[in-house]
């Protein structure tokens, strides 16, 4: 599924929609990406997607083993932006950072954990997303859309319209796990009987 798009390249935004256009300048503006370099950044989420609506953010995930030395940079470099913020803690015993701000008009989120980031769920989500919404085409990603702005977050959404049952992040990886012809077989077949 990774295989459709080179997504640590970020010039697949220049060939999308007016926004991804938008977000490509602001993040070289930002020099964002060189920044973190040293922590193989990745934007994921909606914007990559094309399914953002407007209380999406940019979502930039980063593999980071000292913490320390990750929130020295990203405060030297941002620190100075809007509604800065950082936050550190433990989750099943392992370390994250999350850290917000503003910039050119988005709200941005970085998330640094000790994985290589083709390993975070962030990653994962999105390459199964880009999958089925390819799939499933556009009246799918209308759907998708509409549920968004109507304030639904994105893996719920797609877990609802794809009927898919507990809890949505994880219905979303084990989609992901599954050989193609399955997956695609499971996404017409669930999204037809809409």
């Amino acid at each position: 599924m990774s295989g459709i798009r080179d997504w640590r390249n970020l010039a697949y935004l220049l060939r999308g929609s007016t926004v991804q256009r938008e977000v490509y300048t602001l993040l070289q503006q930002l020099d964002i990406m060189n920044v973190l370099a040293e922590y193989e950044p990745m934007l994921v989420g909606t914007v990559p997607l094309g399914i953002q609506v407007e209380s999406s953010d940019l979502d930039i995930i980063c593999e980071v083993y000292d913490q320390e030395e990750f929130t020295v940079t990203v405060r030297r470099s941002f620190g100075q932006m809007d509604d800065f913020c950082l936050v550190t803690r433990l989750v099943d015993g392992i370390p994250r950072c999350k850290i917000n701000f503003r910039a050119g008009g988005w709200p941005i989120e970085l998330f640094a954990q000790p994985q290589g980031t083709g390993r975070q769920n962030g990653y994962l989500h999105m390459i199964v997303e880009a999958h089925i919404l390819n799939l499933l085409g556009n009246e799918f990603r209308e759907h998708i859309i509409e549920l968004k702005s109507g304030g639904m977050k994105t893996e719920p959404a797609f877990a609802h319209l794809l009927s898919l049952n507990g809890d949505p992040y994880e219905a979303l990886l084990a989609l992901g796990e599954l050989e193609l012809g399955e997956l695609d077989s499971i996404c017409k077949r669930s999204y037809s009987n809409m």
